[in-house]
């Protein structure tokens, strides 16, 4: 509204010339849900709260250290190492090491849900809780654009299907703005290709709605997250029967004239100090020990390790998505990278046990974790869950999608109960195609030139009636042609005569 100038003088207006800009949402930013040591910073409880951390030194800080993993030992004569270890229930769980598995591929600022302590048991409840915890505390937090729950490998085979049935709705129904990335339960396992298949169970269990906002993988991965140094035989729950399976050791090799009669005697009172030694530092030295004089106790701490050491790809995945994002942009495919502190998948895939994995008949893509010579262990799967579809087969496409209907949106909210008229209509249509064209010039959009790459329509009589008007309904409509990966590239040689 022009001012009524009353008094003589010079009066200054400053007239902006400058549109609003759509500032780009971040795309890599990981929510991890699971159980942790503590939750709290200072004397303010952390418990069922999204938490932006962005270090392991700080996750330790407000969440504590590692669980404290237990072991059941028993003599197995059918074993070539003549033992058998398994973990003891309840005191396994995955996300501490899972964070670590994360910044060790790329990871940066995330997310931590922490649902429960060490004390508690591992329950799909608490993981989805409907008064407010789990997933639900996330909806009412906007960032994060990636979804992880690694423990969910450890409930029931039912209830880890409903907890990730529930990630993809949480992600495609009720957020819309990240993306899953799952694991196959019991993905450690070689495929059978019967009705007992790990993957074929898979995706039964996942059921079919909202496959497009995520991702799953296979197989496990043999880390190196775990170190030899954080193990010791005070992990073994049932201290009798180690030291009876150490005890038999030495008498074999008493038997065998391997060693003497004062030898033996001198590392059997050795071995028996494991009952009665319950200090921390007695038990570091002790465990020093019996790794000098006890080969027997190093194969049972390396077996301990490859089973700690054995995660579900999730986290690591997290990492991959972050550094892809980071490094190059979203529309990079997180696929043909290398996994930080991987030694090898847990089963080996070859080219044809991997066609069922990236192209099933009915679109459930798996995308495979392989070994290649010369190469290390490379991601080699790009594809969401929804495979036969031809707009959202590939993560790129729908993550950069994503993106771009998130950042615009938020631009699009400085206009809200703004007049319904042209004035509006061609800043907000300036505001996006400026967008727009910076994200073709970084190459998330296809074609030779903006106008290829995207079209924004907006106005009367083009996207909107006059009854829109009236309604107090502005819309516009933005067409997009996204980048799409080089899954498979065919190149096509032939012979020609001599012509010199």
């Amino acid at each position: 509204m022009a001012t009524t100038l009353a008094t003589p003088g010079v009066y200054i207006e400053e007239k902006s010339s400058l549109g609003t800009s759509v500032v780009p949402v971040q795309t890599a930013l990981p929510a991890f849900v699971g159980y942790t040591e503590k939750a709290n910073r200072g004397s303010k409880s952390l418990m069922n709260k999204p938490t932006k951390i962005s270090s392991f030194g700080q996750f330790v800080e407000l969440f504590g250290g590692a669980p404290k993993t237990k072991f059941n030992i028993e003599a197995d004569d059918t074993s070539s190492v003549g033992f058998k270890l398994s973990f003891v229930e309840g005191t396994r769980f995955l996300l501490y090491d899972s964070i670590r598995l994360f910044f060790a591929n790329g990871g940066a600022d995330c997310f931590i849900v922490s649902v429960g302590d060490y004390n508690d048991k591992i329950d799909a409840a608490k993981l989805n809780d409907p008064s407010g915890g789990g997933l639900l505390a996330l909806e009412k937090d906007l960032e994060p654009t990636i979804l992880v729950i690694p423990e969910a490998v450890l409930l029931s085979e039912a209830d880890c299907y409903s907890i990730q049935g529930a990630m993809l709705s949480h992600c495609g129904y009720k957020m819309k703005n990240r993306f899953a990335i799952l694991d196959v339960y019991n993905g450690f396992q070689e495929r059978t290709f019967d009705d007992e298949d790990v993957v074929n169970k898979f995706r039964e269990g996942v059921g079919s709605n909202f496959l497009q906002w995520g991702a799953a993988y296979y197989p496990y991965l043999n880390t190196a997250i775990v170190k030899s140094s954080e193990l010791d035989y005070s992990l073994i729950d049932n201290p009798e029967d180690l030291v009876a399976i150490l005890s038999a050791e030495v008498d074999a090799n008493l038997a065998a004239d391997n060693i003497s009669e004062a030898r033996a005697e001198g590392i059997k009172a050795e071995i028996n100090k494991i009952l009665d030694t319950t200090d921390a530092d007695l038990i570091k030295t002790l465990h020093a020990t019996l790794t000098v004089v006890s080969p027997k106790i190093n194969s049972i701490m390396e077996d301990m390790g490859d089973m700690m050491n054995l995660m579900p790809p999730s986290a690591a995945m997290a990492g991959a998505y972050t550094m892809c994002d980071n490094v190059v942009s979203v529309a990079k495919s997180p696929a043909n990278i290398s996994l930080g502190s991987v030694i090898a998948p847990s089963v080996n895939i070859n080219n044809d046990n991997q066609e069922d994995l990236n192209l099933p008949l009915n679109g459930k893509a798996i995308n495979a974790i392989r070994s290649f010579s010369g190469k290390g262990v490379l991601v080699w799967g790009a594809r969401t869950l929804e495979g036969n579809s031809q707009e959202y087969k590939y993560i790129s496409v729908r993550r950069t999608m994503t993106f771009l209907e998130q950042s615009i949106k938020f631009a699009s909210e400085a206009f809200v109960f703004s007049p319904n008229n042209s004035t509006t209509w061609s800043t907000l249509k300036a505001t996006v195609t400026n967008f727009l064209s910076n994200q073709w010039q970084s190459g998330l959009l296809a074609g030779a030139s903006p106008e290829e790459a995207f079209e924004v329509s907006i106005g009367l009589g083009t996207t909107m009636t006059p009854n829109d008007i009236l309604d107090g309904t502005l819309k516009m409509s933005v067409k997009l042609a996204i980048t799409r990966p080089a899954e498979f590239i065919v190149i096509t040689f032939e012979q020609q005569q001599q012509k010199s």
